[in-house]
């Protein structure tokens, strides 16, 4: 009996969460960005204004989310990811942008061009000024030269979606390129969530039995500077191959063979 009272707690305790997120997604473009554009400053300015309002929110969010029995959660080398330039991730379930975010206070991400068409993101989007990605690698690669010179810390989750809970991982070649064409070092990020939950193939109200528990590990630095030669094609293959046998050997699937 208390098992099921537990289980129908958590269960609205999810949807509430979530109606939070939407609304403060539609709050956002209608009174966050106006005010924004409003303060003075330039728009190096309105945009760390904006960066850092959506990583107060997000670290809210979880904390609402962790206070209402939803999720636990334990963090290892934050230090290293408040330090680091460009931070590669896997990409289990819906909250790792959001837990990123919440742990990075001047956060720049790569995002689907398609999600400016949606009400609950539009809004952040623009406040942070994020990089969008409509496909052109050479628009990305320009972006992302401007976010580090801007000493903002981008985020790129390699396989450009949602990871099928344990098959391979398939890295796009976007973020080698990123890398090496800025010359900047990976900080490679490898997060779990057990039981798994909010997958790409599940639904935000299938619960799992028992609250999600995630861990959020910053890993030792990934030069590459090793991966640098004259042939840039192959250096993106080599350093794509390695990435791809790196996070499946850190999350414990068979490596696989990049497109």
């Amino acid at each position: 009996m208390l098992a099921k009272i537990a289980f129908a707690w958590r269960w609205f305790a999810t949807a509430f969460s979530f109606f939070i997120f939407g609304v403060g997604g539609m709050t956002i473009p209608l009174i966050v960005v106006p005010i924004l554009y409003l303060l003075p400053g330039t728009k190096l300015q309105r945009e760390a204004r904006g960066q850092k309002f959506i990583h107060l929110a997000f670290k809210c969010f979880i904390e609402l989310m962790r206070v209402m029995g939803v999720l636990t959660y334990e963090i290892h080398g934050e230090k290293a990811l408040r330090d680091a330039k460009l931070v590669l991730a896997n990409h289990p379930t819906l909250l790792d942008v959001v837990f990123l975010i919440a742990l990075i206070p001047n956060a720049n991400c790569v995002v689907k061009g398609a999600l400016l068409r949606n009400p609950f993101m539009r809004g952040a989007i623009k406040a942070a000024g994020y990089t969008i990605n409509n496909g052109a690698a050479s628009d990305v690669l320009v972006a992302a030269n401007d976010v580090f010179n801007k000493d903002q810390i981008m985020i790129v989750f390699p396989e450009g979606t949602r990871s099928v809970p344990g098959k391979c991982h398939q890295l796009k070649r976007g973020a080698a390129n990123i890398a090496l064409r800025t010359g900047v070092d990976i900080t490679p990020v490898i997060i779990s969530c057990e039981p798994i939950s909010l997958t790409k193939q599940g639904k935000w109200h299938h619960i799992p039995a028992s609250p999600m528990h995630f861990t959020i590990s910053a890993n030792p630095v990934i030069e590459v500077n090793t991966f640098q030669s004259s042939n840039s094609t192959k250096n993106a293959r080599l350093l794509t191959d390695y990435l791809t046998k790196y996070f499946n050997t850190e999350v414990g699937v068979n490596d696989s063979v990049t497109e």
